[in-house]
């Protein structure tokens, strides 16, 4: 399974960005899709993720702000993220556990400065 994020880019405060997140290969049964990042000097931390049954969850720091949504025909997962902070700067990694193992993307960067 690989996959393939991309969408991050440098932004100001207040804006938006779309993360996508293309899935490709044997996918096999999912149990989870999601996000994460890392910013620097940081661990790599939760962001969101969407579940088999449809069920969505966010960290704390990002609810009200970003929304995780998926296409399945397209095996493509997103992230939206609105109302922009600085502290979201972050390389951001997709996720997708499922039954054959835990696979994560390369990352996209954010950069939210003004």
């Amino acid at each position: 399974v690989q996959l393939q994020a991309s969408g991050g880019g440098l932004v100001q405060p207040g804006g938006s960005l779309r993360l996508s997140c293309a899935a490709a290969g044997n996918i096999g049964t999912i149990i989870s899709t999601g996000w994460y990042r890392q910013a620097p000097g940081k661990q790599r931390e939760f962001v969101a993720a969407i579940y088999n049954s449809g069920r969505s969850d966010y960290a704390d720091s990002v609810k009200g702000r970003f929304s995780i949504s998926r296409d399945r025909a397209k095996n493509t997962l997103y992230l939206q993220m609105n109302s922009l902070k600085p502290e979201d700067t972050a390389l951001y990694y997709c996720n997708l556990w499922g039954a054959g193992g835990d696979y994560w993307g390369q990352g996209t960067l954010v950069t939210v400065s003004s």
